[in-house]
């Protein structure tokens, strides 16, 4: 049930009446100094200790919640280049086969080490096996993007294949200790 609106003359009745029978306010009219007391409040909301505490562990919380959620792969968390259903494909393709670049690293520490040797033949050597393995990291990667581009149109069509060569290179010259996302599968288990 809806309430009764007031009339004016009800209005009028309720309010006091000063000596000349014109309606008041019932109260005084606050002095300017209680007025800018009323509007004082800190710049800053929460500045005492205790608030900038639970603050910082509460955005902590969040924090950690986050890098959990993108280690684990959940859309939620991850960023956006890194969202969808064909992105999670190439993630777990890449993160299912041995590629070269996942060695590049060793390989070229190795390879750095080896030309401490003072021999010009054995520098020589060293620095064309540099130039083969990224060479090989290139065919690799190229030949990849090629095979993932077939996956991707037969499993999503070809109207809503995105560019993913770069992002596919990527991960693939990455360590698979630390890739991010984490790897979803083990070795050998290709998605279908």
């Amino acid at each position: 049930m809806a309430k009764p609106i007031p009339s004016e003359a009800d209005r009028l009745a309720a309010e006091e009446l000063d000596s000349n029978g014109v309606p008041t306010k019932g109260r005084a009219t606050p002095t300017r100094k209680e007025r800018e007391a009323a509007r004082k409040r800190p710049l800053v909301a929460g500045n005492s200790p205790e608030a900038r505490k639970a603050a910082r562990a509460a955005g902590q919380t969040q924090r950690d919640r986050a890098r959990i959620g993108l280690a684990n792969g959940e859309e939620k968390y991850l960023p956006v280049k890194d969202r969808g259903p064909q992105k999670r494909f190439v993630r777990d393709y890449i993160d299912a086969r041995w590629s070269i670049g996942e060695l590049m690293i060793p390989i070229v520490v190795l390879l750095f080490v080896g030309t401490l040797v003072p021999s010009r033949i054995v520098t020589g050597i060293l620095t064309y096996a540099v130039y083969a393995l990224v060479l090989l990291i290139i065919i690799d990667c190229v030949l990849l993007g090629t095979r993932l581009n077939r996956k991707l149109t037969e499993k999503f069509g070809a109207d809503r294949l995105e560019k993913i060569r770069w992002y596919a290179a990527m991960r693939a010259i990455q360590f698979r200790t630390l890739r991010l996302p984490k790897p979803q599968v083990k070795r050998g288990n290709f998605p279908v």
